[in-house]
């Protein structure tokens, strides 16, 4: 698994976003929180990804995109780390759930405490 996050590894879908929060199960580290659901794709990728921030309690587009600029960044650098032994394709949506303007190393120690809960819910089914 590659340092990348390409268009193939994102998650643009509607009907699978729709059934992700349908039928998807989560697990959270406060400010964020992992939505996750087991699909096949065509393409060969273990998961397919979005991330989003509540326009709720950040009215500033700037501050959303920073923000998500942020968790794609974590996410692309920690993918491998986590998800290189995975046999299952998963869909992910990682939202942030906080109020602050977060830094990246906010971001990356609960985005790896996120990744280490999510293993653990998967390994104990």
């Amino acid at each position: 698994m590659k340092y990348t996050f390409n268009k193939k590894e994102k998650l643009k879908s509607k009907k699978l976003i729709e059934q992700l929060f349908a039928e998807g199960k989560s697990v959270s580290a406060f400010p964020l929180r992992l939505v996750f659901l087991p699909t096949n794709f065509d393409e060969n990728v273990v998961a397919k990804t979005g991330v989003s921030v509540s326009k709720r309690h950040f009215k500033r587009a700037v501050d959303r995109n920073r923000i998500k600029r942020l968790m794609r960044e974590v996410y692309r650098l920690n993918k491998t780390v986590y998800f290189n032994n995975m046999t299952t394709q998963y869909a992910f949506m990682i939202l942030y759930i906080g109020k602050e303007l977060p830094t990246i190393a906010q971001i990356e120690t609960r985005m790896k405490h996120l990744f280490e809960k999510f293993l653990s819910n998967v390994s104990s089914e």
